[in-house]
């Protein structure tokens, strides 16, 4: 599903026009987008949660030449499935 399949199946689940879809989940990308650069986590009962991990730096590999390389450290997000998703597509 993209973001406008997205922004369909909001409009047609809500009543609300594809429109008012569409700045709704701009709103919620922008808002976790906030949480997420102050390193807090954005939790939705049911759904899941995101957060922000640091991941160090390491020594990696490039698969090409097999020549060693330094990956810097960066911070990742990442997504952890709610009870009730994991049992909705089980």
């Amino acid at each position: 599903m993209n973001k406008a399949e997205l922004i369909d199946a909001i409009a047609s689940g809500s009543g609300l026009t594809k429109a008012d879809s569409r700045r709704a989940l701009d709103a919620f990308v922008e808002a976790t987008e906030g949480t997420l650069k102050k390193g807090e986590r954005v939790a939705l009962v049911g759904f899941g949660s995101f957060g922000v991990t640091r991941r160090e730096a390491r020594k990696g590999r490039n698969p090409q030449t097999g020549k060693e390389i330094n990956i810097p450290a960066k911070n990742v997000v990442k997504f952890k499935a709610g009870t009730d998703l994991t049992r909705k597509v089980n």
